[in-house]
């Protein structure tokens, strides 16, 4: 089909592939994993959009597939590729288990599959079922270990997912009585044009659904547990883009390209945005598990993509989409991390650590780079983002949660320096005198996210006009 089609059935005819009984493909499975990510990556950056759309295998009959890619599209396919990367040789190295090792790496491309059929269609029922395609992937790879912790996290993402699952359906069926299709455009047309109450009322419900996949405060409750209990390469994978992919990227193409600009959903996004971003950074203060902190850490950046898109305007979509793609970065650098210092140190309590960048250099410098993007610290590339988040707050007249927004940027830098005085800084513990520099499965994503996160900032300019700015064109 579509040069689009190739990111959804090429993943998942070689997955099938690899699960045929012949032992060589299982030894193929992460060069294949690794390839496919790749190449992914390369399509986002140097593929011109207009080639996107071209169809070029009609054989197969898949050209009334409705799938579509704009510049908002890009921006999550380039995203998953990247934490992929990052993800599959962690979770491979970390996992000794060869059978387990497979599985990983199967369910790391289903998932994959998900959520690049999330970034490409343009209906509510696709949505909701390449949603569940992904909800399936990462509820599995959560217990992948099946140890007591992983069943307990996996079970409850499980059931906050399945509620979710069942609230987006419901919404969907109600908007398919009142508008007769679930196409994006449809859906539009019928609330501009419909004053009734239930259309209304069946968004609702759609946005719910979504925050609750997404983590967002108040339906935050699943994430901690299932961030901290899920093997190590699966933590990256979660926290780099799992609940973006399914939540807020999913929210922000709801509100582009279906709700327009509504006042009122403005509203609620601004103040859910706000209350996430607090409580989740006032949440990881005291924390001594070191994923866990992570963990909240996660849901308050989620609050500054929230607040961002309840701006409401085309500079307010452009920040949420820019921060997305850098809190999937650096949040992602800091999970490698904290792997990289639970394969050397056999422990995530951060009460017990100390010194260790003198024993782990690499890994307490990136460290460093990722803490103090997400600090907001300029020049890097999270200070870029959140500036916008700031100034399109600002603009749109709710100056009370642009300078909430701010000032949790003090909250994050206040818990962060606690983690790097305790894990990093200070004399070395005695127990770690031996301890050692991880090799390269951490390494190289390490070094290579952190490369990303200083470059995203130090050409801005750049990465503004050519892939950020570009978004609001998508608005019409």
């Amino acid at each position: 089909m579509v040069v689009a089609a190739f990111l959804i059935f090429v993943p998942l005819i070689g997955m099938i592939t690899l699960n045929l009984p012949f032992g060589f493909l299982k030894r193929l499975a992460f060069a294949y994993a690794m390839t496919m990510a790749a190449c992914q990556a390369a399509l986002a950056i140097f593929l011109p959009l207009p080639l996107w759309n071209r169809v070029l295998m009609p054989f197969f009959g898949l050209e009334t597939l409705p799938l579509t890619v704009d510049r908002l599209s890009i921006v999550l396919l380039l995203t998953v590729a990247i934490v992929m990367l990052a993800a599959l040789p962690v979770g491979c190295f970390t996992e000794r288990n060869e059978n387990r090792k497979f599985e990983f790496i199967c369910l790391t491309i289903l998932a994959a599959t998900g959520m690049n059929g999330i970034a490409m269609v343009h209906d509510l029922f696709s949505l909701y079922v390449f949603t569940e395609v992904c909800a399936v992937s990462f509820c599995v790879l959560i217990a992948l270990t099946r140890d007591r912790l992983g069943l307990e996290g996996g079970f409850k993402y499980l059931v906050l997912s399945a509620i979710a699952s069942v609230i987006m359906l419901t919404a969907i069926a109600l908007l398919l009585m009142t508008s007769g299709s679930t196409s994006f455009a449809t859906v539009q047309a019928m609330l501009i044009g419909n004053s009734s109450a239930l259309p209304r009322v069946a968004v609702a419900a759609f946005v719910v659904g979504l925050c609750i996949k997404g983590g967002v405060v108040p339906f935050h409750g699943w994430l901690p547990d299932a961030y901290t209990a899920a093997p190590a390469g699966v933590s990256v994978l979660m926290a780099g883009i799992a609940t973006k992919a399914t939540g807020v990227y999913t929210l922000i193409r709801l509100f582009v390209s279906v709700l327009g600009r509504v006042h009122q959903l403005q509203g609620v996004l601004l103040f859910l945005g706000a209350i996430t971003i607090v409580l989740g950074a006032m949440a990881a203060f005291g924390q001594r598990d070191f994923k866990r902190m992570l963990a909240y850490s996660s849901i308050s950046q989620m609050g500054y993509i929230v607040l961002s898109l309840g701006a409401g305007s085309a500079l307010g979509i452009a920040g949420a989409v820019f921060h997305l793609f850098n809190h999937a970065i650096f949040k992602s650098q800091l999970f490698v991390n904290a792997a990289a210092v639970e394969e050397q140190t056999g422990t995530r309590n951060m009460d017990v650590m100390g010194g260790l960048s003198a024993r782990m250099p690499v890994t307490g410098a990136t460290s460093v780079v990722a803490f103090l993007s997400t600090a907001g610290v300029p020049p890097l590339a999270g200070f870029w983002s959140k500036l916008i988040v700031i100034v399109a707050v600002w603009g749109s007249g709710n100056r009370v949660y642009a300078v909430v927004a701010l000032l949790a940027s003090l909250l994050t830098c206040a818990y962060f320096l606690s983690m790097q005085r305790r894990v990093f800084f200070g004399p070395l513990a005695e127990q770690f005198k031996n301890v050692r520099e991880v090799r390269l499965p951490f390494l190289v994503p390490e070094i290579v996210l952190s490369l990303i996160t200083i470059g995203v900032g130090v050409f801005f300019p750049r990465v503004l006009n050519s892939f950020i700015l570009p978004i609001q064109s998508i608005l019409g």
